[in-house]
């Protein structure tokens, strides 16, 4: 909600009707860039296809699949064609929201002037790398939102790639991924337990991203992993709430009398059991979330 209202804010400040007598520039197009996120994604080494849009210069040189601004020309400039129309996966990729009429316009007069600089040397900023939490530092959404939106996020939203997202699980606000979907993603303080890890390191299918391999890197895991274990914290470093009552369900190997691929869950007098379960042999395992982030599990079976 506050992107949306910031967006508001810059529009009412820098109407489309004052850029009539001079030109919009970079430093006009950075901000609505800023204000949906683009940087986000499209910075650094691992920029999606290379673009990166947090300087004019990155901006310019376009992507691997060759430049993405023409001069002049908006309607030959894809970066333009892409926010604009719904012909492809349209940009961002977390919206909607999605460009207003006005700031696409903006965008528009800014290459039909020639994609003019504006005041100071805009391309010479160096981008900023996301700063990674030490080991035993905090980690809070801030520190991960990168890896939803570059490598989830595409599919895991409302007529994204394989158009509704699998198992009604949208990935692209942090609401969203506590929220879950026809499974419980993330079961803060317990990784173990917490589809999306299972997911993303091959213990239950299918693997995710779903466009992968590449999977995604042993630091990336390792930083959802640190993120979970404490928290899942929100931007602001606010645990998330425990879902409790919340019912899941596994399938993977025994592991141990209590464990599945590792992760330990409860067994009590109200579990019922079926089909001799085994260590080694695979497993499903139905339960509920208790107040403290485990889960008890109410059946257990062979598979």
């Amino acid at each position: 909600m506050g992107i949306i209202i910031l967006a508001l804010v810059l529009l009412v400040l820098t109407p489309v009707g004052a850029y009539a007598q001079s030109a919009p520039t970079w430093t006009h197009v950075q901000q609505v860039f800023e204000i949906y996120q683009c940087p986000v994604c499209h910075t650094g080494e691992d920029a999606p296809l290379g673009l990166r849009l947090d300087t004019l210069e990155g901006a310019l040189e376009g992507s691997e699949n060759g430049p993405v601004l023409v001069a002049g020309k908006p309607s030959e400039s894809k970066l333009f064609t892409r926010v604009g129309s719904d012909s492809e996966v349209r940009m961002p990729l977390t919206g909607p929201p999605f460009l207003s009429a006005e700031e696409i316009s903006l965008l528009e007069q800014w290459i039909e002037a020639g994609l003019p600089t504006g005041d100071g040397d805009a391309a010479a900023a160096t981008p900023q790398k996301p700063v990674r939490p030490g080991p035993n530092d905090t980690a809070t959404f801030a520190h991960v939102k990168t890896i939803f939106m570059k490598r989830c996020v595409k599919c895991h939203k409302d007529k994204g790639l394989v158009g509704e997202p699998p198992e009604n699980l949208r990935l692209g606000s942090y609401d969203e991924i506590l929220k879950g979907g026809e499974r419980l993603a993330i079961l803060p303080g317990n990784p173990g337990l917490s589809e999306l890890i299972r997911r993303v390191e091959g213990k239950a299918e299918p693997r995710m991203p779903m466009d992968g391999p590449p999977w995604l890197s042993d630091d990336d895991i390792s930083l959802l992993r640190q993120w979970i274990t404490q928290g899942a914290r929100d931007e602001n470093s606010i645990p998330a709430p425990i879902p409790q009552g919340r019912k899941v369900r596994y399938r993977g190997m025994m592991t141990g009398k209590r464990s599945i691929d590792g992760a330990t869950f409860i067994i009590d007098g109200g579990t019922r059991i079926d089909k001799s379960p085994r260590v080694g042999g695979q497993i499903e395992v139905r339960g509920r979330v208790t107040r403290a982030g485990n889960v008890r599990a109410y059946r257990l079976r062979s598979r």
